[in-house]
């Protein structure tokens, strides 16, 4: 058995076969018949009557040099007098660094778990785990995850206290799943507090605030601009406006289909479009026909907007500027327009419907609300689409927006 202090001189000159080094037990160089040259690290377990095993370091070359390979096996040294076996502990470094990263294995717990468990609304959960914790926590093993991790993704959304609570059900149901799969010993969730419940909103914009937001809007920055006013006219969710395609959207019928796998409650719904929602988007599209494919409204070309909180604020910005101007023309005192957020925007067109006197049924139908008049045994047996009911009512609610615009100066 050839032995030596592994150097580079030493490494150079060695022929075929193995190199102990004699500084380090078990430490020695592979050198194979075509000159290639490995660095490995040979051990037992269990005492002098077990089987030896043999670890493979590394070729020769970068990283591995003799001074570093020696260093990886006085570590793996440590680990066989701990008892730990090191091409078992390898594979679990592995394992973790592919199969457990937080960013895949919450695709793992989608199509495992909320898939089968969830209900219809496992794509949007599956959406927001991808939106939020994974750009926190990115690819961070499942079993190195600690609270501070969770609560650094919690902390990011105290500003939406529903989306918080929404992340917080889902993380404990992800760790508590991972658990029960043997992946991870403990869920680092354990002792967490629960996020306090999200308080109920009422917020409604008057016609003379919703005038203001509609003429706020086109001083922001384009697509953003026909964001919120497609909001204000369709009365749809933020994210299913935000991430609208034109394969979505028939123009010779006025239609947006907007497909299953895009709503919360996943099932499929068409928005009419009102002659105003048409004449925003031809104004996007900025030619005769809309595009077949690409995003509506994006800043790349590639991906749908993001920003909003940001957008939100420069939409205030400018709703001040314009009441202020409002107010000096027609001489009156200025008004304090008080805080809303962008999804009191849909609360504001369902109590428009209702105002307008658009029944009940057609109202939940414009919003795609799986509850109240449409829930239960109803839900079951009343088929009828209110397709034309929802387009004179979305017809109608554009018409009042428009009113009340042009009365904003009068």
């Amino acid at each position: 058995m050839a032995t030596a202090k592994i150097t580079k001189m030493a490494v150079d000159r060695a022929g075929p076969g193995f190199l102990w080094d004699t500084d380090v037990k078990g430490f020695g160089l592979r050198v194979m018949g075509e000159g290639v040259r490995s660095y490995v690290f040979s051990y037992r377990l269990g005492g002098r009557e077990s089987a030896k095993r043999r670890y493979t370091i590394g070729r020769h070359g970068s990283p591995w040099t003799p001074d570093s390979a020696r260093t990886e096996a006085l570590r793996l040294s440590r680990l066989v007098a701990d008892g730990i076996d090191p091409i078992d502990d390898d594979r679990e470094r592995r394992r973790q660094a592919v199969d457990l990263a937080f960013s895949s294995y919450v695709d793992l717990f989608a199509d495992r778990y909320l898939k089968l468990e969830w209900g219809p609304r496992w794509p949007e959960v599956h959406r927001l785990m991808k939106r939020e914790p994974v750009d926190v926590i990115g690819s961070k093993p499942l079993p190195k995850i600690t609270k501070a991790d969770l609560s650094a993704v919690l902390d990011r959304l105290s500003d939406r206290p529903a989306v918080q609570r929404h992340s917080f059900a889902a993380l404990r149901k992800l760790f508590r799943w991972a658990v029960s799969r043997g992946d991870i010993d403990r869920s680092p969730m354990e002792g967490m507090a629960q996020p306090s419940g999200v308080p109920s909103r009422d917020r409604v914009l008057d016609d003379t605030e919703l005038a203001l937001a509609w003429q706020a809007a086109a001083g922001l920055s384009k697509p953003f601009d026909a964001f919120f006013r497609l909001l204000i006219l369709t009365g749809q969710r933020r994210d299913e406006v935000a991430s609208l395609r034109w394969s979505e959207l028939d123009r010779d019928g006025a239609e947006w289909c907007l497909p299953a796998s895009r709503t919360k409650n996943g099932v499929s719904h068409i928005v009419p479009l009102s002659p105003m929602a048409k004449a925003l988007l031809d104004d996007v599209a900025g030619k005769g026909e809309w595009p077949r494919k690409g995003f509506v409204l994006s800043t790349t070309g590639k991906t749908p907007i993001s920003g909003f909180s940001k957008a939100k604020g420069k939409l205030d910005a400018s709703i001040t500027v314009l009441e202020i101007e409002s107010s000096e023309q027609q001489e009156r005192e200025r008004r304090d327009i008080p805080p809303w957020r962008t999804h009191d925007i849909r609360r504001t067109v369902a109590t428009g419907l209702q105002r307008l006197g658009v029944r009940l049924e057609v109202t939940e139908a414009v919003l795609n609300h799986v509850s109240g008049s449409r829930s239960g045994i109803v839900g079951v047996y009343q088929r009828h689409d209110w397709k034309a009911e929802k387009r004179a009512a979305l017809e109608a609610w554009a018409e009042h927006v428009a009113a009340a615009v042009a009365g904003l100066d009068q």
